[in-house]
């Protein structure tokens, strides 16, 4: 017998918006929180133009979400309320105060002109966990600046060591092809708001969160950050090599390519005999990884003589035969069609008001007792104003008309 989500006591106001503040939001709505999503009137979220694609209704008319929107914004309620208005500011901080956890992305100080940062929500909801989303954090000579997933990229280190090498060709830095650095944000918000939870449970008071894209992705530099501080080399781009084992990297097939994932000397042993050649596992510069990596390129391309004689298919039949690591470069499309990705449920599908069933990539969290659940579709822009309003703001038929009057209310 399951539970209700493991989170299913924890209300979120999210006034966040485009992708790392949302996808936290939606980490925390697909563990069971009750997400609140703040939007402007008339325009919402700015992905929900990020289109095309957009989601279609039956006669082939878009309803207003961009495919883009759909992937971080499912699990949630939209409350469409303009908070540059006293009444629609006075509508939020009455929301904060009923609310265990705020998520903004807003430029340092941006909220508070509208009474909405952490000082002042805090004293009107001391136990509120307030999680801050910034491109460069709220403090250094940053902190006023504006912060995108391509530009951290770039200042974070990660383009200086994706692509291909300067002076190859195709050579020059490259951006990873989704926001990553976004997502990765998106992730250690979630984590900090589920840590400053659970010390609210110790303390009894809330607090807040300050997290810069630009420091996750100096943290994300993992082993690279790690190689140069250690030892004093500035890694470079080195296509899909591996700067830490060999070989490790993409290799050409004879109708595409696959990649070798090889992490130890036993992997490489029996990789060695699997393709006829036993004698690279004695041989001095290859036998071990430190030996690999000084005969590189040596070795690379004794492999790339090999691999053109096959097909991606038969060496990957071969190759998993003998336990070695390897797999396909598979197009978005093989992804879904993969049997494995498959099996997982990594497809799923939710009901939209306008639309019908539309696809969503589902959330790869597996709980045993409290399982993810997948309660709303992405909202329409203001779908739930009206029940969000009179749920918890106790508002009447007749207060909900006048602010919509007013235009505060969409």
């Amino acid at each position: 017998m399951t539970m209700a989500g493991a989170l299913k006591n924890i209300r979120v106001l999210d006034l966040s918006r485009v992708l790392a503040g949302p996808w936290a939001g939606q980490t925390l709505g697909d563990l069971g929180a009750e997400i609140i999503k703040i939007e402007r009137p008339g325009a919402g979220d700015d992905t929900r133009a990020w289109g095309p694609p957009f989601v279609q209704d039956d006669n082939g008319n878009s309803t207003g979400e961009s495919a883009y929107y759909m992937c971080a914004n499912r699990n949630k309620q939209s409350v469409a309320v303009d908070i540059t208005r006293p009444e629609g500011q006075h509508i939020v901080r009455e929301l904060a105060a009923r609310c265990d956890v705020l998520i903004e992305n807003f430029k340092t100080g941006g909220l508070a002109q509208y009474g909405l940062d952490y000082e002042s929500l805090s004293r009107l909801n001391p136990r509120l966990v307030y999680c801050s989303v910034t491109g460069f954090g709220h403090d250094g000579p940053y902190a006023h600046r504006a912060g995108y997933d391509f530009l951290i990229q770039g200042m974070g280190g990660l383009m200086s060591v994706t692509g291909k090498p300067d002076g190859e060709p195709g050579g020059g830095p490259v951006k990873v092809g989704v926001a990553l650095t976004d997502i990765l944000t998106g992730l250690y918000a979630s984590t900090a708001i589920l840590a400053a939870l659970q010390a609210r449970e110790h303390t009894g008071r809330g607090q807040h969160i300050d997290l810069a894209l630009l420091d996750v992705q100096v943290a994300c530099l993992a082993n690279q950050g790690m190689n140069y501080l250690y030892g004093g080399k500035v890694p470079g781009r080195m296509g899909n090599g591996h700067p830490n084992t060999v070989p490790y990297q993409d290799f050409q097939t004879a109708d595409g390519y696959m990649i070798l994932a090889i992490g130890n000397d036993g992997q490489f042993a029996r990789f060695a005999h699997a393709v006829g050649r036993p004698q690279w596992a004695q041989d001095a510069r290859f036998m071990t990884n430190t030996a690999r990596l000084a005969h590189r390129v040596e070795l690379v391309a004794l492999i790339r003589e090999l691999t053109v004689n096959k097909t991606t298919k038969d060496w990957i039949a071969l190759l998993e035969q003998h336990a070695v690591p390897c797999g396909p470069i598979n197009t978005v499309r093989d992804v879904f069609e993969d049997p494995q990705v498959r099996a997982r449920g990594m497809q799923r599908s939710m009901r939209h008001p306008q639309a019908g069933d539309v696809p969503i990539v589902a959330s790869p969290i597996r709980l045993s007792d409290t399982p993810v659940d997948y309660r709303l579709a992405p909202p329409q822009l203001g779908q739930h104003t009206d029940e969000v309003l009179a749920r918890h703001l106790q508002m009447d038929e007749q207060q909900l008309k006048h602010l919509r009057n007013m235009g505060v209310l969409a």
